[in-house]
């Protein structure tokens, strides 16, 4: 028999078996009469002995241990190809002509396996003919080998058994890797001007392995990756995968409660995510792993596969959007957005700074080669996206202010040069939630640094009557303190933040928070001038809540609520003036009135709703 391509056929010219059912039993022959009936999965084959005896040693045991030289019936159970398969070895042991194909040779190959097929009964019996077609034209051609290692679903264990997946995935990954060194050398272009070198890979078989189950995948992925095909190749046929086997997933719902998914879709999911980190694949997108972090919370996967994921994304998390972090929660209970999986990312990331910074940090919190280090802009850039992500799931009412607090003290100081963002996310988030109680308030605004506020957010924030009294009171010290630098001559001419935390043109911190040795001393000072001011301002307080005090016994006394109302404002009024009288903001008198002017304003915003409404907030939100 010719099996040198794939169009080898048996040549034998006798009449074919005839599949029969229970109803319509048809003769092999219609000369010779039946000598028995071979069940396979409920479906009848009226047969003759010897042709099977001679061929198959199963078939031939079965009838020698019946001890009935006139059985008539044998059943077959766990016939791998089932009835098909059975009716193909019947054709071969008649000698009946048909073609050995990549469509079939998987099925010939176990059901001659299953019914012991053997030279020991018939020279190139079924084995040997199907062994010699697997390596002669299966095992050389990629394409092939993908062809029968899909088809080898169901047929296991005898599959298995055989070695024949084995000797597939051993094959696919050894002619991957051929044809890619192949298509580099054949693709190699070389500019003789520039002098660089030009690859095309064309890697076709990428969208050919999605055809595969996820257990035969696997074990492709890890037999190239052993034979040195590209990781990049790699990555994209991960991705491809995904892709197209994960397609049917839709997305569930907060509202959606009950089963979602079968196992299939875990066990896919589960399988690629390991094979990322067994096969340490690391060329796979951002937008991938996101992808897949998602889906595997979808699906229920396990923990240890999202972690995985939330680890590999921490590595890269500053290249990261804000639709990325934006992912849904499937809890019914919790929050609109799955702040749990946000944090936990946020946490590997610093972890990720933490072992990049191999020196110790200055006391400002930066490494000892200033404001230029890798990992320092990586952190700024995550201190803007989360200041975004805050804001997005700040007016969520389900949103728990512990959750949201601890996202906010994850970051250091460092992480942020302006607290604009912040205040913001805290603002609409105080809007949102009405029902926090004082102390809520005053701990949620406590994490603000009112130093590191703008100009416009300060102005902002005097008037913005959701702020507990102490907050508009420290921005209003740093607001008088920040006109006194101005009015003296120094650094700050943008009103944009304090002087410890200017920035030069260029968006780089600039030296004077430098944590260099030669300006500890200026800042040890600084703070030392800061804190006496603050006391000094803490006895004024004092002084006016006594006062307060007094105005409200009095207002009692007179029994008029409207007297009571003047009162109050004649305190922030009183309040106001009292920033103007401390000695630390003695800039130009017309620097003072301005301000005492607008503190007042702001004071009298907060005792009457009416005038807040009319009066604008500069600082915009947007």
């Amino acid at each position: 028999m010719a099996i040198g391509s794939d169009n080898a056929a048996f040549p034998f010219a006798t009449t074919s078996p005839r599949f029969c059912n229970p109803i319509s039993h048809r003769r092999i022959f219609s000369d010779v009469a039946e000598d028995v009936t071979v069940s396979v999965d409920g479906q009848s084959f009226l047969l003759h002995k010897f042709p099977l005896v001679s061929r198959c040693g199963r078939v031939r045991k079965m009838l020698v241990d019946s001890k009935d030289p006139d059985l008539l019936k044998l059943e077959l159970v766990n016939v791998p190809g089932g009835a098909f398969a059975f009716e193909l070895a019947a054709k071969f042991c008649y000698g009946s002509n048909f073609e050995i194909t990549t469509a079939n040779v998987a099925h010939l190959r176990c059901i001659a396996e299953y019914l012991e097929m053997t030279e020991d009964y018939q020279v190139e019996n079924l084995i040997f003919r199907t062994e010699t077609y697997l390596n002669e034209i299966v095992l050389k051609n990629l394409d092939k080998s993908l062809e029968v290692l899909c088809k080898c679903d169901g047929l296991d264990p005898i599959v298995e058994e055989v070695g024949l997946v084995d000797r597939c995935v051993d094959a696919i990954a050894m002619n991957a890797s051929k044809e890619q060194l192949v298509s580099g050398l054949a693709h190699l272009e070389c500019n003789v001007g520039s002098g660089k070198l030009h690859t095309h890979p064309q890697d076709w078989w990428i969208e050919d392995l999605s055809a595969l189950r996820i257990d035969h995948y696997r074990r492709v992925i890890a037999a190239m990756r052993r034979n040195g095909v590209r990781p990049e190749s790699i990555g994209t046929s991960i991705t491809h995968y995904a892709q197209i086997s994960l397609k049917g997933v839709e997305r569930r719902h907060v509202w959606d409660s009950g089963p979602f998914v079968g196992d299939d879709q875990r066990m896919i999911v589960e399988t690629l995510i390991d094979l990322l980190a067994t096969e340490n694949i690391t060329t796979v997108t951002l937008s991938f792993l996101f992808g897949m972090l998602r889906m595997a919370i979808e699906v229920d996967a396990s923990l240890d596969c999202r972690i995985e994921v939330e680890k590999r994304i921490g590595l890269q998390l500053e290249m990261a959007s804000l639709d990325d972090l934006l992912i849904p929660s499937t809890q019914t209970s919790d929050s609109m957005f799955d702040v749990d999986t946000v944090h936990r990312i946020l946490v590997n990331f610093l972890q990720r700074i933490d072992e990049d910074d191999s020196g110790e940090l200055s006391p400002c919190g930066y490494d000892s080669d200033g404001m230029k280090s890798p990992s320092h802009s990586s952190i700024l850039k995550v201190g803007r996206l989360m200041d975004g992500y805050l804001a997005e799931i700040a007016p969520d009412p389900y949103l728990k202010l512990q959750k949201f607090m601890a996202l906010i003290e994850l970051l250091p100081d460092y992480a942020r040069i302006v607290d604009d963002g912040l205040y913001r996310a805290i603002d609409i988030y105080l809007k949102a939630h009405p029902s926090l109680t004082e102390s809520e308030c005053k701990k949620l605004c406590k994490l603000i640094d009112c130093q590191k506020l703008s100009g416009d957010a300060s102005s902002h924030a005097a008037q913005n009557d959701r702020l507990p009294i102490q907050m508009v009171v420290r921005v209003l010290y740093f607001e008088q303190l920040r006109l006194k630098t101005s009015f003296s001559g120094g650094c700050g001419g943008d009103g944009g933040v304090s002087q410890r935390f200017m920035c030069s043109s260029s968006g780089v911190p600039s030296s004077c928070v430098s944590p260099q040795r030669d300006n500890y001393a200026s800042l040890r000072r600084e703070n030392r001038e800061l804190k006496l001011e603050i006391s000094r301002m803490r006895v004024r307080l004092t002084e006016l809540e006594r006062e307060q005090g007094l105005m409200k016994q009095q207002g009692i006394r007179g029994g008029d609520g409207r007297h009571g109302e003047v009162n109050g404002r004649a305190f922030l009024a009183s309040l106001s003036r009292g920033f103007g009288r401390i000695t630390m903001f003695g800039g130009p008198e017309k620097g003072r009135r301005k301000k005492s002017s607008r503190s007042s304003q702001g004071s009298e915003a907060k005792n009457n709703p009416n005038r807040r409404r009319q009066h604008k907030a500069s600082f915009a939100y947007d």
